[in-house]
């Protein structure tokens, strides 16, 4: 075992990291799709 695998800066489990993220991401992208869809309702 190396140095980085005795000694490592976060014990979280991936997955819940990966899960946020994918949260977040998903989260952004769809206030973006309401807010356009908003403009284009009062648009027309």
């Amino acid at each position: 075992m190396n140095q980085f695998e005795k000694n490592v800066q976060s014990k979280r489990n991936d997955a819940v990291d990966s899960g946020v993220g994918f949260v977040v991401s998903f989260g952004f992208f769809a206030v973006m799709f309401v807010i356009a869809t908003v403009i284009k309702l009062i648009g027309s």
